[in-house]
């Protein structure tokens, strides 16, 4: 055999056993006539001692290895005399009798460390090495901890694990399909799911009450730090179920995870905030709760003091951050500079900083009278010491910069601690959304999710303030799930296809197989999809999902260590019917 025991695994209770080990040679150091080896394999790191005075051909040897090296050593378990207590096997070293090189290395291209020299490109083209790392591992290994314990969870619960298809058709509504050609029948294509809703639907109707599955889903979308153009989702489905039910089922999931994972109790039920008021006081429908800095509105209380920028917005609101009054000019002007790049889009930032003396003084000074200072300071509660900051303009776009301001002011006063954990469901989102551009509305989730049953009248009157029997997960400002209720009445979804524009020849086309398995019997149903790679992120403190994914994409989509997408043969293209056009840009 390779080996009889990990490098992770000796302690000082083996000392005296010959033991053999395998693995990559991590760092080797020469002292003297000792030569000393770090041996590394997924389960830890073991010392191995090389004595020149006691076998010189064997030490020699040994100095021969190189990092990554892949060795095999056999020798005997001793105490250290300089313990390391920062690894397990620190207590003990092995002192080598045979040494055996599997397979010789080249240099790495950066250090096999927690803290390595690599760039993300570069840990990313020769990912199998990044994975060496510890921290990387770790990440892997709990992402397999959650999945295995979600599965034993839901199986108590009595869900059962359902596959479903992966090449299914296209129903272009939402994010872009990846499609695949068809060569058995050219000139049509498949589609990768973005989730499995339409299966776990029909199968609710086919009786299987409960239904998960770890499911693979594709969205051909522009990248950022929580989303991959391939990821996983925790998706599950329950019949004769409501909103309520739901949401205990799944809360019970994430609370069991918090103590399996961080032997955290959350005896409190989650908040609840409805989607107006997350957008009213956060201007996010994923609020971050871990501390408070609540929008304040002001347009009434600001307006006919002859300063254009308020008279003239649509929309003002502020913030409140606490103990920031002594803020200098130079930090405002970074905050000015941060709400005005252009992703975030303010055009300024007004501030007033409530002074310790009571009085206050503020960039509009000329505008606004001492009383009229602190008339906007009582609507924030301002205490002396605090600092207020305003923005201006168009309501959505200034909601959204000053959510961003929120944001960065929480994290400038470390009021956003990876430690801390402040769950939320958000609820009653809108059914719908209205798009200018094409001048009709869009699902807000998807086609198939019920309207809350009192706002059924509104279809009719005023689509636009019907609610969704809708539900998300929040923690920390992170959606980490959410679901619906979902329609199974026949006449209902037909008349949701036709405020969503579809006549009934395309609802027929796209959805016709689950509007027929409606006319046989579909029990009322709902659900929720967690991102797994969102939820293991979270709980490894990671800044970004791809951390958590063995073989993730850059942000350009690209797989730069197979460098995929890549052309294709024009044989394979022959065989598939397809001629490649590529219009300039």
């Amino acid at each position: 055999m390779y080996r009889t025991h990990t490098c992770g695994e000796l302690r000082l209770s083996n000392a005296g056993q010959t033991v053999t080990l395998s693995g990559w040679v991590h760092k080797a150091r020469k002292m003297g006539g000792m030569t000393f080896v770090d041996i590394r394999d997924r389960y830890g790191v073991t010392q191995l001692v090389f004595n020149n005075e006691t076998d010189a051909d064997l030490c020699e040897l040994a100095n021969k290895l190189g990092r990554e090296f892949v060795i095999q050593v056999t020798g005997v378990v001793a105490e250290r005399s300089n313990k390391n207590n920062n690894i397990p096997t620190g207590e003990i070293e092995i002192l080598a009798t045979e040494l055996v090189i599997l397979n010789e290395a080249q240099t790495p291209p950066f250090t096999i460390e927690d803290n390595t020299d690599g760039g993300d490109d570069i840990r990313m083209k020769y990912r199998y090495l990044d994975l060496r790392r510890n921290n990387v591992r770790a990440n892997l290994m709990l992402r397999h901890q959650i999945a295995f314990e979600t599965r034993r969870y839901l199986d108590q619960m009595g869900f059962l694990e359902v596959e479903t298809p992966i090449l299914i058709g296209s129903t272009p509504e939402g994010a872009r399909d990846f499609v695949v050609p068809s060569r058995m029948n050219p000139g049509e294509f498949y589609a990768l799911p973005q989730s499995p809703q339409l299966f776990k639907q029909l199968l609710m109707v086919s009786g299987f009450d409960r239904y998960f599955q770890i499911a693979k889903c594709f969205r051909d979308e522009d990248l950022r730090a929580d989303r991959q153009p391939e990821f996983t989702q925790i998706d599950c489905e329950m019949s004769f179920v409501k909103q309520e039910d739901v949401l205990n089922t799944f809360e019970g999931m994430m609370k069991h995870l918090f103590k399996f994972v961080k032997d955290i109790d959350m005896n409190e039920p989650f908040p609840r905030m409805t989607w107006h008021d997350a957008m009213k006081y956060y201007g996010s429908d994923k609020p971050d709760i871990r501390f408070d800095m609540k929008f304040v509105e002001l347009k009434e209380a600001v307006s006919g003091h002859n300063f254009v920028v308020f008279d003239d917005a649509a929309y003002v609101g502020g913030i409140c951050a606490s103990g920031c009054a002594a803020y200098t000019r130079k930090q405002i002007d970074e905050l000015t500079d941060f709400v005005k790049r252009p992703q975030i889009g303010a055009k300024g930032l007004v501030f007033i900083r409530c002074e310790m003396d009571g009085s206050f003084k503020s960039s509009i000074d000329k505008f606004y009278s001492q009383d009229d200072l602190k008339a906007i300071a009582e609507m924030f509660d301002a205490k002396a010491g605090d600092l207020i900051l305003i923005l201006a303009g168009a309501k959505t776009k200034t909601q959204k910069a000053l959510c961003e301001l929120r944001l960065e002011m929480g994290f400038r006063l470390g009021l956003r601690d990876k430690n801390v954990y402040a769950p939320l469901w958000v609820i009653d989102f809108p059914l719908f959304e209205w798009d200018e551009e094409t001048q009709r509305y869009y699902a807000t989730h998807h086609p198939f999710t019920s309207p809350n049953l009192d706002d059924v009248p509104l279809l009719d009157t005023d689509p636009g303030q019907v609610r969704a029997t809708a539900y998300d997960m929040v923690i920390n400002g992170v959606e980490l799930g959410g679901g619906s209720i979902r329609i199974h009445d026949s006449a209902l979804q037909n008349r949701m296809f036709e405020l969503l524009g579809f006549t009934p020849e395309k609802a027929q086309a796209q959805f016709g197989f689950l509007m027929s398995a409606f006319k046989y019997g579909a029990p009322p149903h709902g659900g929720l999809a967690f991102g797994l790679d969102r939820l293991v992120s979270l709980f490894a403190g990671l800044d970004s999902i791809r951390d958590c994914i063995a073989f993730p994409k850059n942000n350009s989509g690209r797989d730069v260590m197979i460098d995929a997408p890549s052309v294709i043969d024009q044989s394979q293209l022959d065989e598939l019917n397809l001629i490649i056009d590529i219009k300039e840009k």
